[in-house]
């Protein structure tokens, strides 16, 4: 069975960053193969990579609405389309979820999603989930448990209260969770004491370690400018070290 790492946090937290910075790494220390999967409905963890889509679940499952071919059956049309949807890179591949069910009834479409996932996930050592800021996409993906959830927090006291509360709604799901870590994203460089002091309360009042601390990076950015992936970021680059050292306590 492969190991599944998750994430989590409101929107605007930097979950897709934190996603693009996680594969870096593991595609660093040979932690492969990999299934990328961007469940965000704004799916953007492919211009991080600089990765074109051209098909997506959304779009895969709205078809099997419709009629298939005559000569294979539902569940054979689903598994083709999602490897037609699969784009492959060297250590990993990316699967683009894409937009929400529209209109009607897509438990069917989403029964024959579950079942192609689980037979794909054989193929792969680690599943990476980009998760929108709720949880439905994970249990759509069939996914019975996660080895590892990161809720991504931006640094404000709001963020970090949000965090917690993300942690605590992961509870209800019926889905094993066996280690949940807080990642504090984009936060100044020095930290204040007020910020950290915030981080500490809340850790210590859940079950939510604090995994380590990111800071804005003006690096990132002009990658993002450049139109450069992600993974061509340079081993010294500042935010590549902080992530890196976050990853190696968290990711065995």
């Amino acid at each position: 069975m492969p190991k599944v790492i998750a994430m989590a946090g409101k929107g605007g937290t930097g979950k897709t960053t934190i996603s693009a910075l996680l594969i870096n790494y593991m595609l660093h220390n040979n932690l492969t193969p990999i299934l990328a999967v961007d469940a965000d409905a704004n799916a953007n963890l492919n211009e991080l990579l600089n990765m074109d889509v051209d098909l997506t679940l959304g779009e895969i499952r709205r078809d099997l609405k419709g009629d298939v071919p005559a000569h294979i059956t539902r569940d054979q049309f689903m598994e083709m389309k999602v490897h037609q949807a699969l784009v492959e890179a060297t250590g990993f591949d990316l699967l683009v979820m894409g937009q929400p069910d529209g209109p009607g009834c897509y438990c069917a479409a989403n029964q024959h999603l579950a079942m192609t996932m689980d037979k794909l996930a054989d193929n792969y050592k680690f599943i990476l989930v980009d998760n929108e800021a709720g949880m439905e996409h994970l249990s759509r993906m069939n996914l019975r448990s996660i080895d590892i959830l990161l809720v991504i927090s931006d640094p404000s006291a709001r963020g970090i209260l949000t965090a917690k509360r993300i942690s605590e709604l992961t509870k209800p799901l019926k889905i094993e969770i066996k280690e949940k870590y807080l990642i504090v994203n984009r936060t100044p460089d020095p930290l204040p004491d007020e910020l950290y002091a915030k981080i500490k309360e809340t850790t210590e009042s859940t079950d939510l370690p604090l995994a380590g601390i990111i800071s804005s990076s003006n690096q990132l950015i002009r990658q993002e400018l450049s139109g450069k992936s992600y993974l061509e970021l340079a081993e010294d680059a500042t935010v590549i070290q902080q992530a890196y050292e976050i990853f190696s306590k968290i990711i065995k």
